[in-house]
């Protein structure tokens, strides 16, 4: 798909998640100024008063009949904002939000996850993603842009995913069953319920794949359970996400040879190397807000454990983690000077502590296969000791934010925030020929960001900004060494980037509501990962000179009777200004793995006795290396399902019956940025049928 067909699209159809403020069937002019976020720490608003790209996603109700395998489901229809499903079961969804995030090697980078306003970002930036449970989502907030004057490290935006509010009636319960093409099966249990201020919900999910790609099994248990209690003045909720995934092997990327030949195909190195993972992670989350006079109160608090055993091409890598955080908020209204304020600030301190062991991976020894002194055991996967240190990343945040009301019309917000991050690695693989890698770095940054909003009208605004943003690398990123030393990472320096950004939003007459953003941001020492060839696949990291990147976002939504539309296009003009690796020169070039224009659509038509809901993303090509010297061919992928209760006469139960790829394109959905030996591809899944069934009951409140 060449981006003037995306551009002429885009100029047809640009229509975005706005729409989701409206009921799916309420032919009324829906108003945003009952819908609040909290993204915008302390806001508690209507986004048509936060001066910055924000977008609040329901995404079950726009989007009926989602089988919550893959963020790239609850996260899709958001300008700006992308999800590059991998298919592959042991890496997570690729995550970028303006381009931050989106050379991520493994988890998600660049961009901060939170779930209920408790973060799932670690202190070094990293998010893992594998035990996020989507059953219980009911609405996404994203902060499009530069975050972490509020936020912190890993500020390039922010995802905000909140659980659902709990039924209306004492008990409720619910099964749903789906099977699909390449063996998928998936099983999920759910209950909730709620009376005079308590609530529950609980879920678990089994699901079992062998997957679309060879060499992609996965078989995975997760679960979340939350228990809340608000009388309006002061509100309480404990929840608890969970996985437990003993299998999820690793296909890896390949050629484009290979892709070509078979985009099925797993990396013969992956599967000789018995590449995959396993993990286990639990987490306990606390939160609790109390109003005092006309300010309120908030704080919160995490705790959680994760073991991850993975054998990757290079190595066999053993993980034992614990984690844990606090915030503590305060958010006073008051008058200065003729002026309404509205004074936010607050505290953020969070604690990684990671026992990290490397092993030589024995699979696939070539021969003579005798025993060595990295690999005694003959037929034993981990062989010597490569590393063994303790890896500790504190980060100590403060933030502080006011909103000064300038008349009936104008808003102007400021906001700072100082970070210390340290990175601190203990040695325990200390001999004769192997020196003591022990020491620590301290990282820091002060983010400021201004901006003001004008209330054009009761339904539409116009806004500007000014925001900055840092990244560390994570603890993983500084010790893989070029050099292959143990211990940090010296020269390895943290990105920087100032934002600017103007943009417009709001509701229209017959259902329609939009938003567009106009931004230009500038990064100094951009993290840029390599591969050397030598290495096994192991990847590297490195500060690239300066980085620009400009784009536009465009969003409109209408909902026309029983016709819900959707969508969202992006234009990203993101180059290397200032780079150099060697005697090569990348000014210039295109910042590979993003593509140059994206458009989603989706069309939602609800009927008596169906709905149907068809969904369409085309996307640019991509370039894989800094040198711009292959990329990946553009596309244009379909979904459509159906969605029906009226078999079963409103008894509760629904069926779904839908297709992925609906017209079996060959496409290539995610990229390996600077992979070694030309292993730039990840294919995307080509067509694949599935069945759900849904089974509803619940108990009617007593009067």
């Amino acid at each position: 798909m060449n981006s003037n067909a995306i551009g002429v699209a885009a100029a047809v159809i640009s229509l975005a998640p706005l729409a989701n403020y409206a009921c799916a069937q309420d032919t009324t002019v829906a108003k945003l100024e009952p819908v609040v976020v909290e993204v915008g720490r302390g806001s508690h608003t209507s986004p048509l008063d936060l001066p910055f790209a924000v977008t609040v996603q329901t995404p079950d109700s726009m989007r009926p009949g989602q089988r919550h395998l893959s963020l790239d489901e609850a996260l899709w229809l958001i300008p700006g904002l992308s999800v590059s499903n991998r298919n592959n079961p042991s890496q997570d969804p690729r995550i970028s939000i303006r381009g931050f995030g989106a050379r991520s090697a493994f988890g998600v980078r660049g961009i901060r996850v939170l779930r209920d306003g408790i973060p799932l970002t670690l202190p070094d930036g990293q998010t893992p993603v594998d035990y996020l449970d989507l059953e219980s989502v009911g609405r996404v907030e994203v902060m499009r842009g530069s975050a972490s004057s509020l936020y912190g490290n890993a500020g390039g935006g922010v995802v905000d995913i909140r659980t659902s509010d709990p039924p209306p009636v004492p008990v409720s319960g619910a099964v749903r069953m789906w099977t699909g093409a390449f063996d998928t099966r998936r099983l999920v249990a759910k209950t909730g319920g709620a009376a005079d201020g308590f609530g529950y919900q609980a879920n678990v999910a089994r699901t079992e794949s062998d997957g679309y790609r060879d060499y992609s099994r996965q078989r995975m248990t997760n679960g979340f359970a939350r228990i809340s209690y608000d009388d309006g003045g002061e509100s309480y909720a404990l929840e608890w996400l969970g996985v437990n995934t003993p299998v999820a092997q690793n296909p890896g990327a390949i050629t484009r040879a290979q892709f070509e030949t078979d985009p099925r195909m797993a990396d013969p190195l992956s599967i000789r190397k018995g590449a995959r993972k396993a993990v286990t992670q639990s987490q306990f989350g606390l939160t609790a807000r109390h109003t005092v006079a006309r300010g309120e109160i908030e704080a919160s608090g995490y705790v959680g454990t994760r073991t991850l055993d993975n054998p990757l091409t290079f190595g066999v890598v053993d993980v034992g983690r614990a984690m844990s955080g606090g915030n503590l908020r305060a958010t006073l209204p008051f008058s200065l000077l003729g002026a309404d304020h509205r004074l936010t600030a607050g505290t953020e301190v969070q604690l990684q502590n990671d026992l990290r062991l490397n092993y030589t991976n024995c699979n696939d020894v070539p021969p003579p296969a005798t025993p060595t002194a990295t690999c005694p055991l003959l037929g034993v996967e981990r062989g010597s000791v490569t590393l063994n240190q303790r890896e500790i990343v504190s980060s100590f945040g403060s933030y502080a934010r006011d909103e000064m009301n300038l008349g009936k019309r104008y808003i102007f917000t400021a906001s700072a925030r100082t970070d210390a991050v340290r990175f601190r690695v203990k040695d325990k693989l200390i001999n004769a020929t192997n020196p003591d890698d022990s020491g620590q770095r301290l990282l820091d940054a002060v983010s400021p960001m201004v901006g003001i909003l004008a209330r054009l009208s009761e339904s539409h605004s116009a806004y500007a900004n000014i925001s900055s943003a840092f990244e560390t690398p994570t603890a993983t990123e500084l010790g893989n060494q070029p050099s292959g030393a143990g211990g940090i990472n010296r020269d390895l320096k943290p990105q920087r980037s100032t934002t600017y950004e103007v943009g417009v939003k709001g509701v229209g007459d017959k259902g329609l509501q939009y938003n567009a953003a106009l931004f230009a941001t500038g990064v100094h020492d951009e993290l840029i990962p390599f591969d050397i060839p030598a290495s096994g696949g192991r990847r590297y990291f490195r500060n690239a000179g300066r980085t620009s990147r400009r784009g536009v976002e465009l969003g409109l939504g209408i909902a026309i009777r029983q016709l819900e539309l959707g969508g969202a296009y992006t234009y990203a003009n993101y180059r290397f200004v200032d780079f150099t690796v060697d005697t090569a020169h990348y000014a210039g070039n295109r910042i590979p793995g993003i593509p140059r224009q994206t458009l989603q659509a989706s069309a939602a038509l609800h009927g008596s006795l169906a709905t149907l809901v068809m969904e369409a993303t085309l996307a640019d090509r991509m370039f894989v290396d800094d040198a711009n010297s292959e990329s990946s061919p553009g596309y244009a992928v379909f979904n459509a399902r159906i969605v029906s209760s009226a078999l079963w006469n409103e008894s509760g139960a629904e069926l779904t019956l839908g297709a992925q790829n609906l017209f079996d394109t060959r496409y290539i959905s995610s990229v390996s940025v600077n992979a070694a030996g030309g292993k730039f591809y990840e294919p995307g899944s080509q067509r694949s049928i599935y069945l759900g069934v849904s089974l509803l009951a619940s108990a009617p409140s007593r009067r």
